[in-house]
């Protein structure tokens, strides 16, 4: 199992008591973390040959030749191609994981309502939104902070989506009439338990009083290895969790991973080989943890206003949609947004816009006061913008995404968010580290 860090873009007893989601609590012997030491992190596992197999999701391959090094780059996404303009349901079956860790249970059944009434799998009209991100001083604070909001996918207003099935019709330019869908059915299986022992986890609490898990990263990975050995290698495994975060290495305040997604062979299905000659089933997978507003939100639309809820759970799947098998490779990129991912040459959506967003659906869940009685939450969900792909593919003009809400020299937008996005490296394609 290969691992590689990436930057965000974003798993004790058996008998503890119920989840303390994001009920105070005294920070005691925990380690407290600052606000300036925090990192939204995601991570990817693994990685599948493309296969000429249906004992996998659903996908399609296309290519599509770079002008900048005259490279032409083939990769695999989720779905049917969008030019048949056809609708594919993939099954996602989600995992509510209990995590018991340093004397407290983090249950992800507690979110589990929330996160099926989330734009994830509820639909919503995706043609504006009442606020997004804007720069704010960034790179210094205040930064990523909430801004005003306005047209979204104009193309598909009026229309009834999900959020990947709106990000994938704007990507790809069929809003409107078209019959091209990437739709996800949740199945919601039973809870599965994780006993955290004192050397894989501890708790942290944060600058508004949260107290949430932090666990070691490669140990947690191993328990979501477990989990997938049973699970059907055709539908998408969701692991979610409820305020459970991982460190990288053994320092738990290198925090916080809130996310990963990741692809394997399947020993035993199937019987070609693992190079893409034959049936080898690859199961695809995602983690992530639903986030509570005071965990990196600051009140009142404050730095990173949008990285609450849904956020991590967005950026994993939009991800997944795009490179399901961690092998879709693309002309090396970097952007100031988001440092923490170096240069990198992977076709990973959430990673250059981590931590901007924008405000879609109603929110009922943990909109009270933070820990320490600041105010976070603001009574919507809050998914990831998502970077397209004629932005890693350096398309100018891009004729390949939805036009951008004004019109625009490269016509097409790079982001979902379009005009909305406030920084001008996403208005134009992708440049070279």
């Amino acid at each position: 199992m290969a691992y590689r860090r990436l930057g965000l873009s974003l798993f004790a007893a058996a008998a503890l008591l119920a989840s303390l989601s994001a009920m105070p609590a005294s920070a005691g012997s925990n380690p407290v973390i600052d606000d300036s030491s925090m990192q939204a992190l995601t991570a990817t596992f693994g990685g599948a040959s493309p296969q000429p197999s249906t004992a996998t999701i659903a996908h399609w391959f296309g290519q599509t030749v770079d002008p900048h090094n005259g490279v032409t780059y083939g990769y695999n996404m989720v779905g049917a191609d969008p030019a048949l303009q056809t609708s594919t349901t993939i099954q996602v079956d989600v995992t509510p994981l209990v995590v018991n860790v340093a004397g407290r249970t983090y249950n992800g059944n507690d979110v589990l309502a929330a996160t099926l009434a989330s734009p994830q799998f509820a639909t919503n009209d995706y043609g504006a939104t009442t606020a997004a991100t804007a720069a704010g001083s960034f790179p210094n604070l205040p930064a990523l902070v909430e801004g005003p909001g306005g047209a979204l996918s104009q193309n598909d207003a009026g229309q009834a989506l999900q959020l990947e099935d709106a990000t994938m019709r704007a990507q790809f330019n069929h809003t409107g009439g078209s019959g091209y869908h990437v739709i996800l059915h949740p199945n919601v299986l039973p809870a599965a338990t994780i006993n955290v022992p004192s050397t894989k986890g501890t708790l942290i609490t944060g600058a508004r009083g949260l107290v949430w898990a932090d666990i070691d990263l490669m140990w947690w990975a191993t328990r979501i290895q477990q989990l997938n050995s049973t699970a059907d290698p055709t539908h998408l495994p969701l692991y979610l969790t409820n305020d459970v975060y991982l460190h990288i290495g053994p320092n738990v305040l290198n925090c916080c991973v809130i996310g990963f997604h990741g692809a394997s062979e399947v020993p035993g299905h199937g019987t070609g080989n693992t190079q893409g000659a034959g049936s080898q089933a690859i199961q695809t997978y995602a983690w992530a943890s639903y986030i509570s507003p005071s965990r990196y939100a600051r009140p009142n639309g404050g730095t990173d206003w949008a990285v609450q809820d849904i956020h991590a759970v967005s950026h994993e799947i939009s991800e997944w949609a795009d490179d399901p098998f961690i092998n879709n490779t693309v002309e090396p990129w970097k952007t100031p947004t988001a440092p923490q991912y170096g240069c990198s040459g992977l076709l990973e959506t959430g990673d250059p816009v981590v931590g901007i967003g924008f405000a879609m659906g109603t929110n009922t869940f943990e909109q009270g006061p933070n820990p320490n009685g600041t105010q976070s939450a603001d009574g919507f969900y809050h998914p990831e913008d998502e970077t397209y792909l004629p932005w890693f593919m350096r398309t100018a003009p891009n004729t390949v995404a939805e036009p951008t809400q004004s019109p625009s020299a490269n016509i097409g937008r790079y982001t979902l968010m379009g005009d909305l996005n406030p920084f001008p490296g996403f208005r134009q394609p992708a440049t070279g580290c």
